[in-house]
């Protein structure tokens, strides 16, 4: 279902309404069968799906074979063609996004990461509470030994 709406497009799917800019739908057409790549809050999107351009970006730039690609994904044979085609004809406009994207991921990675080593240095401190010695004892001696088997 497409409506025109100030200058922009609405698609409509499984009960989901995505935004969509009309530079971006004009590349691939919105029918009721035919798949487009839209653009969402999370970004360039394959309409009807929850995969990102830059999901598919990883394997492309890693050169991995489309069917490769379009199983790993289950996409349709529709679906991965718009997307490459997509990827083909806006290359700079999306690989300018993707290097964005993997920044910000880079970030969020290292955001997590140091709030990990935080908290895990939080709960190094912890002590047992008192009658929980003997619990306590039995905790160390497994980690102890998961440790030497890892």
């Amino acid at each position: 279902m497409l409506i025109k709406s100030n200058q922009r497009r609405f698609v409509s799917y499984d009960s989901t309404i995505s935004y969509a800019a009309s530079e971006a739908m004009d590349m691939t057409s919105v029918s009721h069968n035919q798949p487009a790549i839209i653009r969402t809050e999370r970004g360039l999107t394959i309409s009807g799906t929850r995969i990102t351009l830059y999901d598919v970006m990883d394997y492309v730039t890693a050169q991995y074979p489309p069917k490769f690609i379009r199983s790993l994904f289950d996409l349709t044979e529709d679906q991965i063609n718009a997307a490459l085609s997509y990827i083909k004809t806006n290359r700079p406009e999306v690989e300018a996004e993707y290097q964005l994207v993997l920044k910000q991921a880079e970030e969020n990675r290292q955001y997590w990461e140091e709030r990990s080593r935080e908290h895990l240095a939080r709960a190094a401190k912890i002590r047992p509470k008192p009658g929980q010695e003997a619990l306590w004892a039995k905790l160390q001696e497994q980690k102890a030994r998961h440790e030497l088997e890892a």
